[in-house]
């Protein structure tokens, strides 16, 4: 298979936090979704592939060819949305696409100026005068403007209205139209990434929990729901987080054919979401009412 990026036992560390040999594959035209809680090391995975800090372990290939050895002309085919667009404060918007235009052989100012008009973007205002959401839109009409083969976004539809987020879903799944373009997506927000992902990667602490495709969500996890009293130890042992309500549980399973076997009557097992997942796994069981 063509793989947009391959990522092999990746590891950085930091003091208070290591990423440990994480690895994933992203074949070409396809969206990968990256979940976790704030400080899992979604950010600083991407910032690895884009080399603005340097791996201590393991590689990492972009389109085949690595992503140290080959940085220049990996980064002239990527398309780039950090969670914090950082451009000079007191220059204009269409000054800042002008400066950013050479950097990249395939770029379209027709498309850039499509992509501004589209996203209502001031081209004649100062980048300090924009709100988050439309420093974020700013940037996304830089990196869809030079034909990227592959699209990192790092929570690109924080502070974006609904509206918004939903043309942008749209207008992603419209770039693997062609079979040519990956897109990389980090998000909280686990509906859109169920909406547009086919692939996810699931980072915990530091770890990939695991890296599937989207349709085997349904095979390999559920939420098992049950009353409390049913939560003895061995239940709790078997199940990989469980939260506890005022009138139940539920927690989380990896083993659904052995959870069906094991739960009998009185127990609902149902797939579980992303956001289950994200929410449960690893939970101690701590009373949330």
């Amino acid at each position: 298979m063509d793989y947009a990026l391959e990522i092999d036992g990746v590891g950085k560390r930091y003091k208070g936090f290591t990423l440990s040999e994480v690895s994933l594959q992203l074949p070409r035209g396809y969206i990968m979704g990256l979940i976790g809680p704030n400080g899992a090391g979604k950010t600083t995975l991407i910032k690895l592939i884009m080399n603005l800090v340097r791996r201590d372990g393991g590689a990492i290939r972009v389109f085949g060819l690595d992503n140290l050895a080959d940085e220049a002309a990996i980064k002239s085919r990527i398309g780039f949305v950090p969670d914090e667009p950082r451009y000079h404060d007191d220059v204009k918007l269409k000054h800042l696409a002008s400066a950013v235009a050479p950097f990249y052989a395939k770029w379209d100012e027709g498309r850039f100026r499509a992509l501004a008009g589209e996203f209502e973007l001031p081209l004649d205002k100062k980048f300090k005068k924009l709100s988050h959401g439309m420093k974020t839109k700013f940037a996304l009409a830089l990196a869809l403007s030079h034909g990227a083969e592959l699209v990192l976004l790092d929570e690109p539809t924080t502070g974006l209205d609904p509206v918004f987020r939903r043309r942008l879903l749209d207008m992603l799944a419209g770039l693997l139209q062609d079979e040519h373009t990956s897109v990389l997506f980090s998000s909280h927000i686990t509906a859109d990434l169920e909406r547009t992902a086919d692939f996810v990667t699931f980072l915990k602490d530091g770890r990939a929990v695991f890296s599937n495709p989207m349709h085997q969500l349904a095979e390999n996890w559920a939420v098992v729901k049950g009353g409390r009293e049913a939560l003895d130890a061995e239940a709790r042992a078997f199940l990989q987080g469980v939260r506890v309500r005022r009138h139940g549980f539920e927690g989380l399973t990896s083993r659904v054919d052995e959870a069906r076997r094991r739960f009998g009557n009185g127990f609902v097992i149902e797939r579980a979401s992303l956001d289950d997942i994200m929410v449960l796994y690893g939970k101690e069981g701590a009373n949330d009412d």
